[in-house]
């Protein structure tokens, strides 16, 4: 038999980061340890109104660096001043959850943060209040699946991590300990 696929990042939480968390924060059950929940990209579409060609295009440079198919989300009510109408398509999303999401995760740290320009960083005062962190990327290049050649459009999407953690303060310390480069 095959030997069953354990992502690295997973297998990290759980000998190293449990362990650091529970010494940083005090936990006496390994229940009570912050974990990744899901991840969720959400790519708006707005300026697709009229061309569904570019619609899938779009759609499918989310699906490639999900690894996942992408639902379309559509208007909820009509917006006259937006020329948006009711149940018009308005953007995609994908929500990650185990191996994908660790996979996704995985490559986000490692190869696509590493590839944008500049890169100091990312930005630590993105987080809600209840432990969960949204991140915006401003082009879908830094992707290794993206093909700069192959792109009709530079297009945007955000990722929000969403954990079970209290407190801000938890959560930034998992994803720090799960390789997330926050700025200082």
């Amino acid at each position: 038999m095959a030997d069953k696929y354990v992502n690295r990042l997973k297998t990290k939480y759980n000998t190293e980061v449990i362990a650091a968390l529970t010494k940083t924060f005090g936990y006496e059950n390994v229940m009570q340890v912050p974990k990744l929940e899901k991840i969720t990209l959400n790519m708006r579409l707005g300026d697709i109104k009229d061309n569904a060609k570019s619609l899938q295009v779009a759609v499918s440079e989310l699906e490639k660096i999900a690894g996942q198919k992408a639902v379309e989300t559509k208007a909820k009510k009509s917006v006259a001043n937006f020329k948006v109408r009711q149940n018009m398509v308005v953007g995609a999303k994908v929500t990650l959850r185990g191996t994908r999401m660790w996979d996704f995760f995985d490559k986000l740290v490692s190869i696509a943060l590493p590839r944008v320009r500049d890169f100091k960083g990312v930005p630590t005062d993105s987080f809600d209040g209840r432990g969960n962190y949204a991140l915006g990327v401003k082009e879908q290049l830094i992707f290794p699946e993206i093909s700069y050649d192959q792109i009709e459009k530079v297009r945007g999407f955000d990722i929000c991590f969403v954990t079970t953690a209290k407190t801000d303060e938890e959560a930034k310390e998992l994803l720090k300990q799960l390789g997330m480069p926050f700025s200082k």
